[in-house]
């Protein structure tokens, strides 16, 4: 039997005013698939991330993941659903700990009340204790368990870029959206990345696309690519195949892949 696609995207249109960011874009994924959007700056890559998670508004077409409706649902919905993004401008709260960012991206799913919290009652100091196990855990896997109490602020560049992975992990998610990870890495956080990036994968079984301009980081990462222009999906595919087609090195390329 074949395997059901987890996320589809059917006739994407995105427009503002008179212009169409996006346009009539198609492209589905598969359960544990890892996927790259590429293409040239303003292209509409992360427009396309901004209606896959509700912040922008979808003027036409359809979203659906795990076969529910998603199209134009607002943000927290879409998150409760099992997709959970990164930025491509990193947005941590500097002067918090790395843990205390994890445990703030957890507010929407805390069970206990406000008075639980006020009186700090069983049920809010188990639910608590659950939460920090929970973001401990997600540093853990993403190599940051030892910087748990350093400010964010204060970390490496490369190293911030994972503590908002491990903040995007505390949602339990089962599509992963990351927006230029890469970007402003050097070569062996890129490396580091890379393999992180398949580990999550492979031990979460989560699928995850991802928008990078660092081709190779996306040829040796991914499995499957689409192609945009101008709005436009003008190609997708495997590495392979996206690299010898015409209108892409046209598009993107300038008749280079290095």
């Amino acid at each position: 039997m074949a395997t059901t696609a987890e996320l589809m995207v059917d006739n994407l249109c995105v427009q503002f005013g008179g212009l169409k960011a996006v346009d009539q874009v198609c492209f589905s994924l598969k359960p544990q698939t890892l996927a790259g959007l590429i293409g040239p700056n303003g292209a509409g890559k992360t427009t396309v991330f901004n209606a896959l998670t509700g912040l922008c508004p979808v003027s036409s077409g359809q979203i659906s993941f795990c076969e529910k409706q998603l199209t134009n649902e607002p943000p927290h919905t879409i998150a409760r659903h099992g997709i959970a993004r990164t930025f491509q401008n990193i947005r941590l709260f500097n002067n918090l700990t790395v843990l205390d960012n994890l445990r703030i991206a957890y507010h929407q799913n805390r069970q206990y009340s406000l008075l639980c919290g006020i009186f700090r009652s069983p049920r809010f100091k188990r639910e608590e204790a659950q939460i920090t196990a929970k973001a401990r855990e997600a540093l853990d896997l993403v190599g940051l368990a030892d910087k748990s109490e350093h400010i964010a602020g204060s970390l490496p560049y490369g190293e911030q870029r994972r503590v908002e992975i491990a903040r995007a992990l505390m949602l339990s998610p089962k599509l992963l959206l990351l927006d230029e990870p890469a970007a402003g890495m050097n070569p062996q956080e890129t490396q580091t990345l890379l393999e992180l990036i398949r580990k999550l994968r492979d031990e979460l079984k989560i699928t995850v696309l991802l928008i990078e301009h660092d081709m190779k980081l996306v040829m040796n990462l991914c499995e499957e690519l689409f192609v945009l222009d101008y709005g436009h999906l003008i190609a997708k595919g495997d590495p392979k195949s996206i690299q010898s087609n015409e209108r892409v090195v046209e598009a993107y390329l300038g008749g280079s892949w290095a």
